[in-house]
């Protein structure tokens, strides 16, 4: 059988160790290809707290990373592998604004240029989207990944979004109806018990935004009302559900299993797990 390639979006304003760790894993052991990208070409970096094995979450009251897995997250945030990564803003063409001269030609050009993308992604077999705080900053309303999201729904491809890139899979949706992917769909992503008051912090930038800039839980139970669900699970270990093609984990302790239902997706079938 052919081997797979994953195509994996990371933030430019940090991403959390072991969420890209988990899945890569998995990946690797699986001999799949995985190629990175990022909004605009710039190598992404992980957040500091999530290469110290000392670091304890407020939230939880303990550590969320271990030894291990924190020598394994500094090696491959120091590796050639995320140095050349891909740059959506290359790639995807960006929606131009109705107020912009000559709108109807530009909307027509947009829409050109976008329908190219469900051929781009051919060679891809999943999309998966990062999390830690930088989502927040630079792909929750990046409307070149919604547009990215959008055409691996199309093309019936396994999506995973993990804790805060969750709310991508949220905000992306079709122009016409406006209406959430995940509207009738079954996720879980960062709850409101374990999001920080204090201290929410990014790569690059200088500032202590205090607690997260939007409570993602409650966005999620909007998005997947009437007929779906938000799943907390506070108090269970892990949380990861699959209502395929979202594969969705809650927050740093799933990125091994989310990685591991990705390679049961796409080896097995599995269409539908954790609830």
């Amino acid at each position: 059988m052919a081997s797979r390639t994953i195509l994996v979006i990371l933030s430019e304003y940090g991403y959390w160790g072991e969420e890209l760790l988990g899945p890569v894993a998995a990946c690797d052991e699986q001999g799949y290809q995985t190629v990175f990208a990022t909004p605009t070409g710039k190598r992404p970096q992980a957040l500091p707290p999530s290469l110290d094995p000392g670091y304890v979450d407020p939230p939880l009251g303990r550590s969320v990373t271990t030894p291990e897995v924190a020598v394994a997250v500094a090696e491959l945030d120091a590796s050639d592998r995320l140095n050349d990564p891909l740059s959506l803003s290359a790639w995807i063409p960006d929606r131009p604004y109705n107020s912009e001269p000559d709108f109807l030609r530009r909307i027509e050009g947009y829409y050109r240029e976008l329908g190219r993308i469900d051929t781009d992604i051919e060679r891809y077999d999943a999309l998966v989207i990062v999390g830690g705080s930088g989502p927040i900053v630079d792909l929750a309303n990046n409307g070149r990944v919604h547009e990215l999201i959008l055409a691996f729904l199309r093309a019936d491809k396994p999506i995973v979004a993990e804790c805060y890139g969750v709310a991508c899979l949220a905000f992306a949706r079709d122009w016409e109806d406006r209406d959430s992917i995940i509207r009738g769909k079954h996720v879980t992503g960062h709850c409101k018990e374990y999001d920080y008051k204090d201290g929410t912090g990014f790569i690059g930038v200088d500032f202590n935004m205090g607690p997260p800039p939007y409570p993602l839980e409650y966005i999620l139970r909007d998005a997947t009302a009437p007929d779906g669900r938000y799943h907390g699970n506070v108090g269970h270990e892990t949380s990861v559900i699959v209502d395929y093609p979202f594969i969705t984990a809650r927050s740093t302790p799933d990125s091994f299993l989310a990685g591991q239902k990705l390679v049961e997706v796409l080896e097995s079938g599995l269409r539908r797990y954790g609830w």
